[in-house]
């Protein structure tokens, strides 16, 4: 198994970067597409926890606004052609937190999905 081929490298940078700029503008259905479609599916958040899909789709639809931030010490790591993890640390504009992002990516038929994912911020860290 191959770790970190570059193809395979450009290909989750480039779902991240489009993961970000949906964030970013907001766009609900964008990012529902990045989740699997299936109730295995999880994303750990400062609100809770979810489970599936459809519990990832609907506190989408509670956020009324996303604030602005900036990535900072994003890695990625590959292994194989099907698997990666994205990794990086934030901070909203404006703000001091240090908030951390943890994706799992599988790359599915229908393409790369997050199948599980993780934000949270340091309980006393700033930037």
């Amino acid at each position: 198994m191959q770790i970190n081929d570059p193809v395979i490298l450009a290909e989750i940078r480039d779902c991240l970067t489009r993961y970000e700029a949906a964030l970013m503008t907001y766009d609900p259905a964008t990012l529902d597409g990045f989740f699997w479609r299936d109730p295995r599916v999880l994303r750990y958040g400062e609100g809770g926890c979810l489970y599936g899909h459809d519990a990832i789709a609907a506190f989408r639809r509670t956020v009324a606004t996303v604030p602005q931030r900036t990535l900072r010490n994003t890695t990625f790591l590959t292994f194989g052609r099907d698997f990666a993890t994205a990794n990086t640390e934030f901070v909203h504009d404006g703000e001091t937190a240090l908030g951390r992002q943890t994706q799992t990516w599988v790359r599915m038929q229908e393409g790369w999905r997050i199948t599980a994912a993780h934000v949270s911020f340091l309980g006393n860290g700033t930037a």
